[in-house]
């Protein structure tokens, strides 16, 4: 493995545990179309393909246009509420300052739209550590599709092979593997095990990254 030049980062599930604000925002639109309240084991389950795909899991058999408001309602609640609830890993926050120290840039690539990654990185206090921050309406493909990682890669001007992707479910694996770079999968996320099992590497928590061999070798 050669020296790397580029850290990117998966959200939700990798650098922020944001589901108890997530359920919040489920279980919103779910009550006002008379459904139950459902759990946070449930819309783990949901979440890691954007919004709309999470409101489309949440509310079975409503028709679009319902689904276009229900959408709606969900990011203004969600942007109203985005880190009520929601917190950084354990160790997230010191080990993005020691990865700073890299000297390298870092960029989130989300499913999440960029305003709501923007908002909730602003709140916990870990936007300064990137460099940029992608989300789901940043390009015209998303994750799992490469395409997202590939347009980052073509943006900061950095071949496949010199790149990290971090993520927590098999749309991170999937999408970086298809770009070519490396990828790390954390196990602590919303992914199952088995989703992690093409991931170049896996940690446990997230201050395990400053261990793997890409980061002894800038040192």
């Amino acid at each position: 493995m050669g020296p790397i030049r580029l850290l990117i980062f998966d959200l939700d599930g990798t650098l922020i545990d944001s589901l108890p604000d997530l359920t919040d925002a489920t279980n919103l639109i779910r009550e006002k179309y008379g459904l139950p309240r459902i759990g946070i084991s449930d819309v783990r389950k949901m979440v890691g393909r954007g919004v709309r795909n999470l409101v489309e899991r949440a509310l079975p058999g409503v028709g679009v246009e319902e689904l276009d408001r229900a959408t709606e309602v969900f990011i203004e609640f969600n942007l109203a509420h985005i880190a009520d609830k929601t917190r950084p890993y354990p160790g997230v926050p010191e080990t993005l300052s020691d990865l700073s120290g890299l000297g390298i840039p870092m960029v989130v690539l989300s499913n999440k739209n960029v305003a709501l990654c923007r908002e909730v990185l602003g709140k916990l206090g870990l936007e300064r550590h990137f460099t940029d921050i992608f989300g789901a309406d940043s390009f015209p493909y998303r994750k799992p599709s490469p395409e997202p990682v590939l347009a980052v890669l073509k943006g900061f001007g950095i071949p496949a092979a010199e790149c990290v992707m971090v993520g927590d479910s098999i749309n991170d694996i999937a999408a970086g593997g298809g770009a070519g770079v490396w990828t790390v999968g954390c196990s602590y996320g919303y992914g199952e095990m088995s989703e992690l099992e093409g991931a170049s590497y896996r940690v446990g928590d997230f201050p395990s990254l400053l261990q793997l061999p890409f980061i002894e070798k800038k040192k």
